[in-house]
């Protein structure tokens, strides 16, 4: 029987970044929550934000002390995926890894799988 794949991972500077904001400010949640939204040029765009609780249909995913919540809609989307955290001279913030990908658009908002 084939091994079911993981649903999200985070690199460690992600879980770092995670941690930061939350001890930062108290009032963002206990939690993140990853869906998609359709926006841009090619469809699809990763969407992360703090939450206190958890959609009903959500998949939970536990990375080490902290819970992550999937919205059940994008978990075909983003199945397999690595979030990372990434601090660039003219940007910041967190990048996708994802093996389903098939295109993204030129400015990297939006993405097709």
């Amino acid at each position: 029987m084939a091994e079911k794949p993981q649903l999200l991972s985070l690199t460690d500077a992600a879980k770092d970044r995670v941690r930061h904001l939350m001890n930062k400010d108290s009032e963002a949640g206990r939690a993140i929550r990853v869906g998609i939204k359709t926006v841009g040029c090619s469809g699809l765009s990763y969407q992360v934000e703090f939450t206190s609780e958890p959609d009903p249909s959500d998949e939970v995913v536990v990375v080490g002390d902290m819970r992550i919540y999937v919205d059940r809609k994008a978990t075909l989307f983003i199945i397999g995926s690595e979030m990372d955290y990434v601090e660039e001279k003219l940007r910041s913030g967190f990048v996708f890894n994802n093996p389903n990908e098939i295109a993204r658009c030129g400015c990297g908002e939006s993405f097709q799988v």
